[in-house]
């Protein structure tokens, strides 16, 4: 059984594959990355097309937060928990074009797990009313809301306080849980979570449900203390034959599509390109076709 703590270091991801000799693996999609909409980033989505053309990146997948650390509980007559208001860029994804500067557009969230059952943010938010006051008509959540015009979601850990002290069967549950939520496609990284959880089942179940576990650029560059978690999961993803997919976290235009680290990781322990999942678009675009239809009996 292997078991991911999330939290000892190792030197894994910083060494520039061109000094190793390891053949650094082709990836032509970033899968997540955030917009000025998630508060504490900086670009447009146009900008950050711009600069994944510019660096040859085929597919950009734009992941923007669906967290409470972006908006305070909302009170009032039409609020209870939080208001749809503060989530309507979220709402509007028919506007966007599919193909935009050469580049595939995909549309989704990073949605943070919010308690040990695994559930993702604004899955107790009721909602009653359209942005413009209108009823619904219909009892809905924020999340299904938000959700339903996601193509797909990543799930994450960004507060893991709800975890302190649970067991390792519960927090691997936790992982689980998520993973069975039909929108959810990648488990966002993970190995700088701070929650350990058993490595072997979360990851069967990933390959059983054709979902994916995130090797995430950005903590490889600012979260060194935790590389050796990821190094550990992508040779686990590699011995057990799970899809990874690459992110550089993006939240400003400049890092889109700059992926060095995650290749020089890869490249280091000779991961297959075949278990890559975003290695051109038309392979992750199967991905999530077939993962779109997938739900674990």
């Amino acid at each position: 059984m292997g078991t991911c703590t999330g939290r000892d270091g190792g030197a894994c991801g910083g060494r520039d594959s061109r000094q190793t000799g390891c053949r650094p693996l082709h990836i032509a999609c970033d899968v997540h990355t955030h917009t000025l909409f998630s508060r504490h980033a900086y670009s447009t989505i146009e900008e950050n097309v711009r600069a994944a053309a510019g660096r040859h990146i085929e597919l950009l997948g734009s992941t923007d937060h669906f967290s409470s650390m972006l908006h305070r509980e909302a009170t009032g007559e039409r609020a209870s928990g939080y208001d749809l208001r503060d989530n309507q860029y979220f709402l509007n994804y028919a506007v966007w074009p599919r193909t935009w500067h050469g580049v595939r557009l995909l549309h989704g969230c990073e949605a943070d797990i919010v308690d040990l059952d695994g559930r993702l943010f604004g899955y107790d938010a009721p909602v009653a009313y359209e942005i413009n006051g209108a009823s619904l008509g219909c009892a809905t959540t924020l999340k299904e809301r938000v959700f339903r015009d996601c193509d797909y979601v990543i799930a994450s850990v960004h507060n893991a306080e709800f975890a302190h002290g649970a067991s390792l069967a519960r927090t691997t549950a936790m992982y689980v849980h998520a993973l069975e939520d039909p929108k959810v496609l990648i488990l966002g990284h993970t190995g700088r979570s701070a929650v350990p959880f058993d490595m072997d089942e979360v990851l069967a179940v990933a390959k059983d449900l054709g979902k994916l576990i995130e090797i995430n650029e950005a903590t490889l560059v600012s979260h060194q203390e935790a590389s050796g978690a990821c190094r550990r999961i992508a040779e686990r993803c590699a011995e057990l034959g799970v899809m990874v997919s690459t992110g550089t976290d993006a939240h400003i235009s400049c890092d889109i599509g700059r992926l060095d680290r995650v290749r020089s990781l890869l490249g280091e322990i000779g991961f297959p390109q075949r278990l890559v999942a975003t290695r051109d678009a038309e392979t992750f675009m199967g991905v999530l076709s077939r993962a779109r239809g997938t739900l674990r009996a």
